[in-house]
């Protein structure tokens, strides 16, 4: 990644240019101020007199919503990118940004909001599923190839969040101090391959501060963005990052959400005061109109990637079978005592425990969640490929908090007498103004045709039939004072109060109100909930999210453990489920501990002791804590693996596929043991990233203690030999310059009686450095696949720009460096040394 010559431009772009120069002209100073503020939450304003229609923006990173939140119009949820960042292979990153674009195409959607390529500084971070690593070469690396793969098929890619955005308390008022050795070699360098290798389109500025300075009013937004990196696109701002007219003078183009903000009338009257140059309008509306005629909607421009079939993307697959495919490629086992994989023939009974065996989160919770068509279980998987008859469930042990939505096969439409229900927006006089019917009671309105700032209050009406008898507690989830009834009758009316001070996880992640319900199997419930929203004010005004349903059974924790083991017990094979919830790892919020939520510990142990031949599965998006790691036969981390994570799951049970992970992130023994872990400001509201560039496995490697499992680390079906390493055609110690591309053959074998995968990972080392320097630090990798017996050889090209540290500069030091390869960060049996010239 070297830097660009600022300014350098095609004769091609030089017209394009010119023409959306004369474009501007035609544009006044009040029309040129709208278009630097959404239209609304997702789009931009249109300009029909220039050709100018609106764009439409959209969550990502592992899925794209749309403009509504809205199960009717359900989305691809494909895995989390800490499971395409497990693949360690850039192809399959390339493949998720195609596959987003062809979704994004398929909703209407112009740019796609994503990469999240934030670093793992803390595994504490509540939003690290969203991101790939701790490492930033390997997150470079993957969020270039996602970004090459959104924008080939004409969509915009965002890497976000500009910068130093690695924990989630206190995300709107954090001020992150970081040294600039640690900001260029790290968080920047996450950054830089994407625009300068594959040229972003857009970047989203963060919430936060860096070095006293907001993102969106940061000279970080030019230098090195614009000025070394070349970036020509549009930086968009966090939804309401943007907090003053101040920042119309750095380098912020696009204030999003609106129609409200601060620019607008005040931005005019600063222009036309002096207070801020005309020039730096025109500069962001230039760039603006640029995104609009590379994305197509810009009349009179060829978009990129202008062939299309059906208005979709020309390049595309099929993306449940790549969702499938992802997912295993990202699973990662980090034990195996010959258990795995299993032969369903010869398996008759199997346990399958866990509550997130039957309720799997296949994504992370926030702003990023999609509403998919369909979700295949760990459960519905293992009975598949192994026949319902011979699969046992038990619960186990509860993980969920809060309210979980009815199941829709439950539900019937009092209206229409389908699946669902009927929504009902009324006016303070009674009168109906907008009604729906939906298919879940997990609704979220963004956008859309619902009044809500113009409704009294919202009623939600259903049928619903329970399966079992008994008491349940049924009841919603949300911000304000609402009432549930059942059969007609009042049982509960309770005003929900937001916990924190964060806007988004007091939206997506609200407290609920429940009441215990008597409940007959198969005898039909009319249940209905209704929800004051006069008065509601603020960003969220005209927002709504609610959750109608059922809270867990906590009544009686050690039944369910034993339950679990006596059905453990009784099979051949006990697969338990383990994992996090939407309280646990989300936007808005970090973590405060690394344990599993609930008795899933105590679970796992009762159960290993049944059955020796217990597997389990971690379905987290981050690290958690595995005390129990020595005493199960195999451990298998699948992360949110998305909707077809089930089926993905059972293809690594069974061989069939390849657990084709490794880890992206140290995983830790204990707690105490991680040496980076704050992610709280102080009383000053600072954070003070004082461990400089050793985070991740660098900061392991500093403090000599050993994880759980390491950076790098995973186990296939198959077993490797490294044989050599060295320069082709060259001594194993070559001379090269700063500026270069060191060539690395690496030849490995496959020893085993079966295909497999195998990542081999190159580490620098600099003993006698003048300067500080990690132990060792990831400076390239390469997924190799080969059959049973074969013998491959890598090509590896290691730049020597990673060898350089920032010094005002990056500064290269002259001698030795010894480049350590193998198969994670301590399994490192070649190495091959580099004199780096002066």
């Amino acid at each position: 990644m070297e830097t660009l010559t600022p300014g350098r431009r095609s004769a091609d772009q030089i017209a394009i240019d010119q023409r959306l120069e004369s474009l501007l002209a035609r544009l006044s100073l009040e029309e040129k101020v709208r278009l630097l503020t959404g239209r609304d939450f997702w789009t931009t304003w249109p300009v029909e007199r220039i050709g100018l229609r609106r764009m439409l923006f959209s969550d990502g990173p592992t899925g794209v919503r749309g403009e509504v939140w809205d199960e009717r119009q359900p989305s691809m949820n494909f895995p989390s990118a800490t499971a395409i960042s497990s693949s360690w292979d850039p192809a399959m990153a390339d493949r998720l940004g195609a596959a987003s674009a062809v979704e994004a195409r398929r909703k209407g959607v112009d740019v796609v909001l994503g990469p999240t390529i934030n670093l793992h500084r803390s595994p504490l971070g509540g939003r690290h599923f969203e991101a790939f690593s701790e490492d930033p070469v390997l997150t470079a690396e993957l969020a270039a190839a996602y970004v090459a793969g959104v924008q080939r098929n004409g969509v915009g890619a965002t890497p976000k969040h500009y910068v130093a955005n690695d924990s989630e308390t206190d995300r709107f008022t954090v001020d992150v101090n970081v040294g600039d050795r640690a900001l260029r070699e790290l968080y920047l360098l996450a950054f830089e391959k994407a625009i300068v290798d594959s040229k972003a389109w857009l970047v989203m500025s963060a919430y936060n501060s860096v070095n006293g300075a907001t993102a969106t009013e940061n000279e970080l937004l030019e230098s090195p963005l614009n000025t070394e990196w070349g970036f020509d696109g549009v930086v968009i701002s966090d939804w309401t990052a943007v907090r003053s007219v101040e920042s119309a003078k750095h380098s912020q183009d696009l204030v999003m959400p609106g129609p409200d903000g601060p620019w607008g009338s005040a931005l005019v009257l600063a222009v036309k005061c002096g207070t801020v140059p005309e020039a730096a309008i025109d500069r962001k509306v230039l760039r603006i109109l640029q995104l609009a005629a590379r994305v197509g909607a810009l009349e009179g421009f060829e978009p990129v990637a202008a062939e299309q079939l059906d208005g979709a993307p020309a390049e595309r697959e099929d993306p449940v079978a790549f969702a499938r495919e992802a997912s295993a490629a990202g699973t990662v086992m980090v034990k195996n005592d010959g258990v795995l994989p299993l032969a369903p023939a010869s398996v008759t009974s199997v346990a399958v425990i866990g509550h997130n065996a039957r309720h799997a989160r296949t994504q992370g919770g926030g702003s990023a969640t999609v509403v998919p068509e369909k979700i295949v279980t760990p459960l519905d998987g293992i009975r598949a490929v192994f026949g319902p008859e011979n699969v046992t469930y038990s619960v186990g042990a509860v993980v969920q908090e809060g309210i979980a939505e009815l199941p829709l096969e439950q539900l019937k439409n009092p209206v229409t007498g389908g699946p669902g229900l009927r929504v009902r927006f009324f006016a303070s006089t009674g009168k109906e103004l907008f009604a729906e019917d939906r298919r879940s009671t997990a609704l979220v309105w963004f956008g859309g045709d619902a009044p809500i700032a113009e409704s009294s209050m919202v009623q939600f009406h259903t049928i619903y039939t329970p399966e079992e008898t008994g008491t349940i507690r049924l009841g919603f989830s949300t911000v304000g004072h609402g009432r549930i009834f059942v059969d007609g009758q009042l049982l509960r009316e309770a005003s929900i109060e937001a916990t924190g001070t964060d806007l988004g996880a007091a939206f997506l992640a609200p407290p609920s109100a429940s009441v215990p319900v008597a409940a007959t199997a198969g005898v039909p419930l009319e249940v209905t909930v209704e929800l004051d929203l006069a008065g509601r004010t603020g960003a969220l005004g005209n927002a709504l999210a609610v959750t109608i349903g059922t809270e867990a059974d906590h009544t009686d924790p050690e039944a369910l453990i034993n339950d679990a083991v006596a059905a453990a017990r009784a099979a051949e094979v006990a697969v338990v489920v383990v994992g996090t919830n939407s309280r646990v790892e989300s936007e808005g919020y970090d973590r405060t501990t690394l344990e599993l939520p609930g008795l899933q510990d105590r679970l796992v142990r009762a159960v290993a002791e049944a059955n020796p031949r217990t597997v389990v599965v971690v379905n987290s998006g981050a690290p958690v804590l595995l005390p129990w790691r020595n005493e199960v036969a195999a451990i298998l981390i699948g992360y949110f693996g998305g909707q077809e994570f089930g089926t993905a799951l059972a293809d690594i049970l069974t061989g069939s596929a390849e657990p084709g992970g490794r880890l992206p992130t140290t995983w830790p023994a204990t707690q105490e043991d991680v040496p980076v872990i704050n992610t709280t400001p102080d009383a000053n509201g600072e954070l003070a990233y004082t461990e400089g560039i050793h985070i991740g496995y660098r900061a392991w490697l500093k403090a000599g203690v050993a994880p759980a499992y390491e950076f790098g680390h995973g186990l296939g079906y198959t077993s490797w030999t490294l044989d050599t390493a060295g320069a082709p055609g060259a001594d194993t110690s070559a001379i090269t310059v700063p500026g270069a591309v060191v060539p690395l053959e690496v030849t490995l074998s496959n020893t085993g009686d079966r295909a497999g995968k195998q990542v081999v990972q190159v580490y620098a080392e600099r003993p006698g450095s003048a300067v500080d320097r990690p132990v060792r630090w990831l400076v390239a990798s390469a997924p190799v696949w080969a059959e049973p017996g074969e013998t491959i050889t890598a090509v590896i090209n290691i730049p020597t720009r990673l060898l350089a540290y920032w010094d005002n500069g990056w500064t290269y030091e002259p001698g030795t460096y010894r480049l350590r390869i193998g198969t994670s960060v301590s399994e490192l049996p070649l190495a091959v040394n580099v004199e780096l010239s002066a």
